[in-house]
């Protein structure tokens, strides 16, 4: 037996309206960001693969100049854009250790420079890749309760009805369903939610594993090169 909507709808009352709109718009805002950051984390994960195969190739031929303009073409690639400050940081740190002088920087550690530059733009990136999940989160943890609410409300108007004496199932039962169905939205908004801010939240820890990984293999090469 299904449920006519349309006639649930009709019994609702303003403010459960009110609360049904809410969620609805919520939700759809909701789908925006998971088809967001689906296309997002696609991207990323594609360019990162690709830059890093590449990446090792350029730094076993000491081709830093050719691993940043690689960086540079790969602009969805977190871990690219990790590399790209650290390789300009690289050679930034080579030509300022060619020179001496008032205006120059001089003698410095060349690996802290680096390893700064990395660290910056890791901070930034992982806040990028963490970008609607917060929403996603919110939207998980309160819609139960937003849904709660509507069901709250819709019982008290059951429960104004019975005070009139003579009610029936017909008379009761478009304000239960108006109650339930309330529940029932947000409880499926937030199922949805949360199931998508777990599945992003360890993609984003994926790509910080990655992050680090390839920053620390770098780190190792500048040392490598700094000793030769």
């Amino acid at each position: 037996m299904g449920i006519d909507l349309l006639e649930v709808w009709e019994h609702m009352s303003i403010i459960v309206k009110i609360i049904t709109i809410l969620m609805v718009g919520m939700s759809v805002y909701m789908f925006y960001i998971i088809a967001e950051r689906l296309l997002t984390y696609r991207a990323a994960s594609d360019q990162s693969i690709r830059y890093v195969q590449a990446l090792g190739e350029f730094l076993r031929q000491h081709k830093v100049n050719e691993a940043l303009n690689g960086a540079r073409a790969m602009g969805k690639s977190p871990v690219a854009k990790v590399m790209e400050s650290g390789l300009g940081a690289l050679l930034q740190g080579r030509e300022a250790l060619k020179t001496d002088g008032p205006d120059d920087v001089g003698n410095f550690d060349l690996v802290d420079s680096v390893n700064r530059a990395l660290e910056r733009v890791k901070e930034r990136e992982t806040s990028n890749l963490r970008r609607g999940l917060a929403y996603l989160g919110t939207v998980a943890s309160a819609t139960p309760f937003i849904g709660l609410l509507g069901t709250v409300i819709g019982i008290l108007g059951t429960f104004q009805e019975l005070r009139g004496g003579n009610v029936t199932i017909q008379t009761i039962g478009p304000s239960i369903s108006e109650a339930l169905v309330s529940t029932a939205i947000g409880l499926g908004v937030a199922i949805i939610a949360a199931m998508a801010f777990n599945f992003f939240t360890a993609r984003v820890e994926q790509y910080v594993i990655d992050m680090n990984d390839v920053s620390s293999e770098f780190i190792d090469y500048v040392l490598r090169e700094g000793r030769g």
